[in-house]
């Protein structure tokens, strides 16, 4: 009995686990230094994801919200144009909807320098 309870939770984290799509690569990469402020951010997912919300943090100005525009339908492949704000740190924190129903969010980083 202790087996198939030990079995059953090791099953359920499992899927879980993999029931989320995580992000493969963003653009810029995360922790990058970089010259110029890039003309737009990017974002490649394992899985089928709806993005529900982008938000940009520079330095210490307030948060501004990313214009989603025609992206907000499921894809593995988001764009979103970036508000050139100069040198300094950008902070990009997203939001989703996996196609299994589950919330998700992460965040990456970059510099210009």
């Amino acid at each position: 009995m202790k087996r198939l309870a030990t079995l059953a939770l090791l099953s359920a984290f499992a899927t879980s686990a993999f029931a989320h799509s995580r992000v493969d690569s963003t653009t810029p990469e995360n922790g990058a230094v970089i010259a110029e402020v890039p003309v737009e951010i990017g974002f490649n997912f394992a899985d089928d994801i709806r993005l529900t919300r982008v938000v940009m943090t520079y330095e210490d100005h307030s948060a501004v919200r990313l214009d989603l525009g025609a992206q907000t339908s499921f894809g593995q492949v988001f764009t979103l144009p970036l508000k050139a704000m100069g040198s300094g740190s950008y902070n990009i924190e997203w939001r989703g909807l996996g196609k299994d129903g589950h919330a998700m969010q992460g965040d990456f980083m970059f510099s210009v320098d």
